[in-house]
């Protein structure tokens, strides 16, 4: 396909810029793609299972350190907004490493990316969904092969709606923005006014919301560094709304809308989900040993129907977590495919011309995932490890990508009509990269995370060894590789892949 058969100007024209052929359908509006940051956010997912991490090592005052967590990751949003205007491609992260740095350095970011996806997508499935669903219907949660077959289906299930079109994976986020919203927001909104009417057996008022509590020999300053890891565990994943550059209409305003929306309304839907929960609670020491703390103080106030119902929503806000992970993960894939950066790249860079999705790369990332879940299942101890790296893994890909783009942002111009941080760009690169620093201090020193951080390590390990066996190879003839923004705007490109 010649690139003159696409009308310049086009955002068709725009990814056969970059030296590709356009294959995916632009399906998805402003609500669509929000939708994608907003459920990979997933506030209710994350709070949910982070909380008693939170109270447990700070108390109720741990919550003031999610608005510091929201604050930072918005200034890398707004890093990512601008730089998705620039290259608009699926495989964002990997893409704009490559394109702004090289394809050794696309390859590294690519490969966090895809480590990602296979220890956290299983460890939410089988440590969180399957058993909160199980709990929910009232089956025997003691039973580990029940778990596993309910993490299986659902995780089946993310993978078939993608495998039938990103349009039907949108509507499934569509949903899930409702459910975020009405259910763990409208339920702490409730708990609130019952506390307000009723009060609890404590009879605490607003103070309470800034009671400190340490563990035992544990110094204040660790338990802060700790306590404030729910934001930083929660408020990622929002550029997974790049990751759909090549199926959004209007893409170079769309996406940056819907990376800042996103993260700027969980910041502030998260903050009244903790305030409403936490002035509800009713017994502190109860609530700090509890597994599940949440659903504890539901319970207290509305009751084991109610409390069931919520999991319910939890339940399906981690499965729509699902469902978008697997399409970021896919395309990620795809894109590094389609650089012939991977094993068998010619098959998994293939798009189905009937449903426009790319099956190959949705299929091998089901295997992937479904090995992962299998291992964790035998070796539960071990797989709580991996899942810790889910937390790691973004903030090593966004720290890359934010010290790539400060690098070479200055060679880019700006675009007519799309977003731009104009004369703010350094001070909030500066403040950007103080915060991820600080964030992923917080992440590799403690010793409760030391072996994720391993996990990571020997992740790269393997990479490596891919490198060295067949991607050098192809890196040093010139047959894989994304060409980066310096040497393309130097050299005439006559076709596309």
């Amino acid at each position: 396909m010649s690139a003159d058969q696409i009308a310049p100007g086009t955002e068709d024209a725009a990814v056969n810029e970059f030296g590709y052929r356009q294959e995916f359908r632009r399906v998805l509006h402003l609500f669509a793609v929000f939708s994608v940051s907003f459920s990979i956010i997933s506030i209710t997912t994350g709070i949910f299972l982070n909380y008693a991490f939170g109270i447990t090592h700070l108390g109720p005052a741990s919550i003031w350190l999610w608005p510091v967590a929201a604050v930072g990751q918005t200034l890398v949003a707004l890093i990512v907004a601008e730089l998705a205007t620039r290259i608009p491609l699926a495989g964002a992260n990997y893409q704009w490493a490559s394109r702004l740095v090289g394809p050794r350095y696309g390859y590294v970011v690519g490969s966090l990316g895809i480590m990602l996806v296979a220890v956290g997508m299983p460890g939410i499935l089988l440590l969180g969904a399957s058993p909160l669903l199980v709990t929910a219907l009232g089956w025997n949660i003691e039973n580990p092969r029940l778990l596993l077959f309910v993490a299986i289906v659902l995780m089946a299930s993310a993978f078939g709606i993608n495998l039938i079109s990103i349009q039907l994976a949108a509507r499934v986020n569509n949903t899930a923005v409702v459910t975020e919203i009405v259910g763990a927001v409208g339920v702490a909104v409730v708990l609130f006014v019952l506390w307000v009417a009723k009060g609890t057996p404590d009879e605490h008022g607003l103070g309470f919301l800034g009671t400190t509590t340490t563990l035992p020999g544990q110094p204040l300053w660790y338990a802060v560094v700790l306590a404030a890891l729910i934001g930083v565990y929660t408020l990622a994943g929002f550029e997974a709304a790049a990751d759909m550059g090549e199926e959004t209409v209007d893409v170079r305003r769309t996406i940056p809308r819907a990376i800042i929306l996103s993260v700027v309304l969980s910041g502030v839907l998260g903050m009244l989900t903790l305030i409403g929960f936490t002035i509800a609670i009713p017994d502190l020491a109860a609530v700090q040993a509890s597994p599940v703390p949440l659903a504890d103080i539901t319970f207290y106030w509305l009751g084991e129907t109610l409390t069931k119902v919520l999991l319910l929503v939890v339940v399906f806000s981690m499965f729509a977590l699902t469902v978008v992970y697997v399409a970021a993960a896919a395309r990620l894939i795809f894109a590094m495919a389609r650089d012939n950066m991977l094993p068998g790249s010619t098959v998994l860079r293939r798009v189905n011309p009937g449903t426009r999705t790319p099956i190959s790369a949705l299929l091998i990332t089901f295997v992937i995932c479904l090995a992962l879940m299998l291992y964790g299942y035998a070796n539960g101890d071990a797989f709580g490890t991996l899942v810790g790296a889910t937390a790691l893994l973004p903030f090593l890909v966004y720290f890359l990508t934010v010290v790539a783009y400060g690098l070479r942002r200055r060679r880019l111009a700006a675009l007519p009509d799309a977003f731009h941080l104009g004369r703010w760009a350094g001070p909030v690169f500066v403040a950007a990269l103080v915060w991820l620093l600080a964030a992923l201090t917080a992440l590799i020193l403690p010793s409760e995370f030391r072996n994720a951080t391993y996990v990571v390590l020997g992740g790269l390990a393997l990479a490596g060894l891919w490198y060295v066996v067949g991607l050098h190879k192809r890196l040093q003839n010139g047959t894989a590789g994304a060409t980066t923004l310096s040497a393309a705007a130097n050299r005439p490109r006559d076709t596309v892949q």
